[in-house]
């Protein structure tokens, strides 16, 4: 990997898009439900809105995409672009990881609506990777909230932050709550990067019995290139 720059790897959904949000109410109207009625407080697969006796998650995210631009219209979580230009304008790069190809023969769709939406809120990205394998990509931090993703990352010694939402609370540290959480966490292991200090980022906790293979992966970034991640990132 180029270690020129400091590379930040960004999901999406969840992180940077109020994708539950934003796919809440289109799932109201596709099970023809007060959305209020649909919990907040969901599970990774939204298993909360009783979605598997209309054909279950996949039949929604199409919908969702094809007949509503979910990937065009959510809204970004506060403070996420304006965050991303500050850590941008400091000389991060930003590398958008997403799987949003997630749907078979819509790719075009997901690519369109994803550059629309990432130019219409200026949110400032050198790479765009559309792909399922997040690790195989490289970059010295990740940011991501899926259980799956983060979780896997973590196993390849991938410096992980996971943004909080309901559906991975249980997941351990280091985590942000929000973008202001972000910033910090960021620039700490952008300042580690810059002096090669190592270990301050709290490598030893990214996952329990990680620490003797994290210790040493300041600077690089790490994942080896045939790991999955979870197919809805």
């Amino acid at each position: 990997m180029d270690e020129s720059s400091f590379i930040l790897g960004v999901d999406l959904d969840g992180v940077v898009g109020d994708f539950y949000g934003a796919i809440r109410g289109i799932a109201a109207e596709w099970l023809d439900r007060p959305v209020d009625s649909l919990t907040p407080e969901v599970s990774f697969g939204l298993n909360e809105w009783g979605i598997d006796e209309y054909g279950g998650y996949e039949k929604l995210h199409r919908f969702a995409v094809t007949q509503k631009d979910l990937f065009r219209v959510m809204a970004p979580i506060k403070d996420a672009p304006a965050t991303l230009r500050k850590l941008s304008v400091r000389g991060i790069r930003i590398r958008i990881i997403t799987h949003r190809l997630f749907l078979k023969y819509f790719h075009k769709e997901s690519i369109r609506q994803t550059v629309e939406w990432l130019d219409a809120h200026d949110i400032p990205y050198w790479d765009l990777c559309l792909m399922k394998d997040k690790g195989a990509v490289g970059a010295h931090v990740y940011l991501d909230d899926s259980p799956g993703n983060v979780n896997l990352l973590r196993q390849q010694g991938c410096r992980t932050i996971v943004y909080t939402n309901s559906t991975n609370r249980d997941l351990p540290a280091p985590r942000a709550d929000n973008w202001k959480d972000v910033e910090r966490l960021v620039l700490d292991a952008f300042e580690e990067w810059k002096t090669g200090t190592l270990d301050l980022f709290g490598a030893t906790g990214f996952a329990e019995g990680r620490s003797a293979s994290l210790v040493g992966l300041a600077g690089s970034a790490g994942p080896a290139p045939d790991h999955k991640a979870n197919p809805a990132g």
